[in-house]
């Protein structure tokens, strides 16, 4: 008997929806959401699915893409709403040539300090020193090509082509949610004989109107290439 290998599939840019809210003058939250009859769709970095281990957990070979980043001193539960005031005003036009860009997803972050060049962009881990936050810039945008931020705190960097392995789960974020799903692709990964370096990534998808059961999270793990 022979059984036929599971196809390889490719995701060259995959949508979710967005819409942009504003308070007080500047923009308040980002809500990204699956229902259907958006305005307008979001782009994701570009990915292969190499294998899948579970129902929940995916090996992913990433293309290199890029980041605007900022540094905050926040927890891990607020980091994500201290930073997008400051790196959504560069992506809407607060930077040098007023250019602005679409948005991306899903919004990243990763507690200070890590090894950049090694790591997944994001990370759920407590730390004293805080979060670094990253927007994914559209494709074709590049550390030479994007417009120069206003803004001293928001650095560009790009992020080199990797695999990694991504277990994905609904909910809204606690710690205890976070810690379970990491312990299960971390499992998942011993299992598959997989190993992995740096810290474990923590990404969101949806913003804060979104309902619990229809929030996409993940936890990433960067794997030797």
């Amino acid at each position: 008997m022979t059984t036929t290998p599971p196809a390889v599939s490719v995701h060259p840019a995959r949508k979710a929806t967005a819409w942009i809210t504003s308070a007080g003058g500047g923009v308040a939250a980002l809500v990204l959401s699956v229902l259907p009859g958006a305005s307008h769709a979001i782009e994701e970095p570009s990915y292969t699915v190499l294998r899948t281990l579970g129902d929940n957990i995916e090996v992913r070979d990433y293309a290199a893409y890029t980041v605007a980043e900022v540094t905050v001193n926040a927890q891990a539960n607020d980091a994500g709403s201290r930073a997008f005031p400051i790196l959504a005003g560069y992506i809407f036009g607060k930077n040098k040539g007023e250019r602005k860009l679409a948005m991306t997803a899903p919004v990243t972050q990763t507690a200070v300090p890590i090894k950049m060049a090694m790591t997944a962009p994001v990370t759920q881990t407590p730390s004293g020193s805080g979060f670094v936050v990253q927007f994914v810039l559209p494709q074709g945008v590049t550390v030479a090509n994007a417009p120069e931020p206003l803004d001293s705190r928001i650095h560009l960097r790009e992020m080199p082509a990797r695999p990694i392995a991504a277990i994905r789960y609904a909910g809204f974020w606690s710690e205890a949610n976070y810690q379970e799903h990491l312990a299960q692709l971390q499992e998942g990964l011993r299992a598959a004989g997989l190993s992995w370096f740096g810290e474990p990534v923590y990404s969101r998808y949806n913003g804060p109107v979104t309902p619990w059961f229809m929030r996409r999270n993940e936890i990433w793990l960067s794997l030797a290439p």
